[in-house]
């Protein structure tokens, strides 16, 4: 065979041999990672979208505790992908970390079935409410977080993992790459929308065991879809630990804090063959920003010893534009944490301030409030094909770039979105409260306000979505390292981590502020007593400042230059 025919990128087939372009990859082997991501997707938000409820319910929680729960537990699946990253990134590679962690996310899910429909594991629950055990209480928080961990291997390796099935070197490769990012959001809303809709209904109407029986099932399917596309699959080597390589940098940095950087940087080390010596990965251009980095690539004496090079001594410049590569990100990175926390408040406040609302659909069919995160699937289902073959296409216009926008330029026109989002929830709550001061309705359990009145913020925050989180997921696999990606990934979405803490941590501080001197303050487990639109002008009036922050941020930021080829 010719070597176009072979991809230039370093990947592999499942035999270990260099991949053939022509018989692995692109979107023969993506149908089965997207099929995979949607399952997946539905059997986490089968059993997470109405966890708020079900602790309410069926652990006997609080508002304040049982939103406190969720967003922790929510946080915690957000931190753990930093696991999965690190063991893909430097030993096992994404497909088996992928395949391992799915099995443990599968017991998870069949642990929490049982907590909910087996005799002993299941509280007793009568007329008056529930009455769990501790014993039943830790079994199910067991469950949670076992799939808290199986996720973790996951989240940060599926949509690199997809993304590796494109030739970056390959031009027609290259570009499709881009369509990926949004095909892949799509199918986790997909499997969101059967679950917002379809299974919430079930939990609320048929049991908790079905309710969440059936996403156990789509994690098993879900599995099946991975494994069977493996013969089609690239794979990229792991590059060893990328951690070692960041302190390694840091480390002779500071050794060499004293040292002069020369202004030629064509006197810093690096090797001299066109292939970097870092296992899949590409050379990376020097840049002048960050130069205290930059005095671990200056040779100095004492560096060679026995006519060997120390990595704690002397590194590459390719290794040290790793380490600031990912310095660079922090910044973006940092401004996404806010974004999450509006973007939590969709199984959280939303849902407590839906259940306050007329939830009928005609006379008989009543619609369970957590059910309303349909119309931000619906959104981001409507919004991702729009953006892809629409939007984009208007953009390049009057932009010139080749996406429409840049992926900063994306990702700023999101966070606009979710302050908008949060004005317009403000607004509505402000409505509800005065229409139950209005007709004294503060004891009433449901006011007769229709809950469809909650659309529009479920909308915005999916068009947000679309904007900020896929632009998110494409700028970190972009300007990650090549043999970092996934501990990247892992990094992006450890913000939606952070926003679920900071949500905590926002509940909780305002929750002890305004309770003081015997008040109800602003989120009491009566909502019709409280100040929910006070809670959601705090987040519109964090998230102004957030954007006005970014804004700065990626003014300055530069991009990554390769030079070289795939080591």
């Amino acid at each position: 065979m010719m070597a176009e025919d072979y991809a230039r990128d370093g990947t592999v087939d499942s035999h270990n041999n260099l991949a053939n372009k022509n018989k692995t990859g692109k979107w023969k082997a993506c149908r089965f990672i997207l099929g995979n991501e949607c399952c997946e997707r539905l059997a986490y938000y089968g059993m997470s979208t109405n966890l708020v409820n079900y602790l309410q319910i069926r652990l006997n929680q609080g508002n304040v505790t049982a939103s406190n729960n969720v967003t922790n537990w929510s946080g915690t699946c957000y931190i753990t992908p930093l696991i999965g990253a690190f063991l893909a990134d430097a030993y096992l590679g994404r497909y088996w970390i992928i395949a391992i962690f799915s099995i443990v996310y599968c017991v998870g899910m069949t642990l929490l079935t049982m907590t909910a429909s087996v005799e002993g594991l299941n509280p007793s629950c009568d007329e008056n409410g529930c009455d769990p055990t501790k014993s039943q209480v830790v079994v199910c928080f067991l469950a949670l977080y076992l799939i808290a961990l199986g996720t973790g291997g996951i989240k940060p390796c599926v949509s690199s993992f997809g993304a590796d099935q494109f030739d970056a070197n390959d031009e027609a490769e290259k570009k499709k790459k881009s369509s990926f990012f949004n095909w892949f959001y799509l199918s986790i809303n997909v499997g969101a929308l059967v679950a917002s809709s379809v299974l919430v209904w079930i939990q609320m109407n048929v049991g908790w065991g079905c309710g969440f029986g059936i996403p156990a099932v789509a994690m098993f399917i879900a599995l099946g879809s991975f494994f069977s596309g493996s013969r089609l699959y690239r794979f990229q080597k792991p590059g060893g630990s990328p951690i070692t390589r960041i302190f390694q940098v840091l480390v002779a940095s500071m050794r060499k804090s004293h040292v002069k950087v020369p202004d030629d940087k064509t006197l810093l080390y690096e090797t001299t063959d066109a292939e970097s010596n870092i296992k899949g990965s590409c050379k990376l251009e020097h840049s002048k920003t960050l130069r205290f980095f930059d005095k671990a690539a200056v040779e100095v004496e004492g560096d060679h010893v026995q006519g060997l090079i120390s990595p704690w001594k002397l590194c590459t410049v390719t290794q040290v534009e790793e380490l600031k590569s990912i310095v660079r990100l922090l910044p973006i990175w940092a401004s996404g944490i806010i974004f999450s926390t509006v973007y939590s408040q969709m199984s959280t406040m939303f849902v407590l301030q839906g259940n306050t609302m007329d939830q009928h659909i005609g006379p008989n069919f009543k619609i369970p409030s957590a059910s309303l995160s349909l119309f931000d699937t619906l959104s981001v289902i409507f919004w991702t094909p729009v953006y892809d073959r629409i939007i984009v296409r208007i953009a390049r216009k009057y932009t010139g770039h080749e996406r429409g926008f840049t992926q900063l330029q994306r990702m700023g026109i999101g966070l606009v979105l979710s302050t908008i989002a949060m004005i317009v929830a403000s607004i509505l709550e402000v409505i509800r409260l005065n229409y139950v001061r209005r007709h004294n309705y503060y004891d009433l359990e449901y006011i007769p306000m229709s809950i469809f009145w909650q659309v529009p913020q479920y909308f915005l925050v999916g068009c947000a979505e679309v904007f900020t989180f896929i632009g998110q997921l494409e700028f970190f696999y972009d300007q990650a390292p090549d043999a970092m990606r996934s501990l990247c990934s892992a990094l992006s979405l450890t913000t939606i981590a952070l926003g679920n803490y900071l949500s905590t941590l926002l509940v909780t501080i305002v929750n002890n502020v305004t309770t003081r001197n015997g008040n109800l303050g602003w989120i009491p487990d009566n909502m019709n007593l409280g100040h929910l639109d006070y809670f959601y002008r705090l987040l519109a009036i964090l998230s102004l400042l957030n954007f006005l922050v970014y804004l700065w941020i990626s003014k300055w930021y530069t991009y990554k230059k390769f030079t070289g080829r795939l080591g």
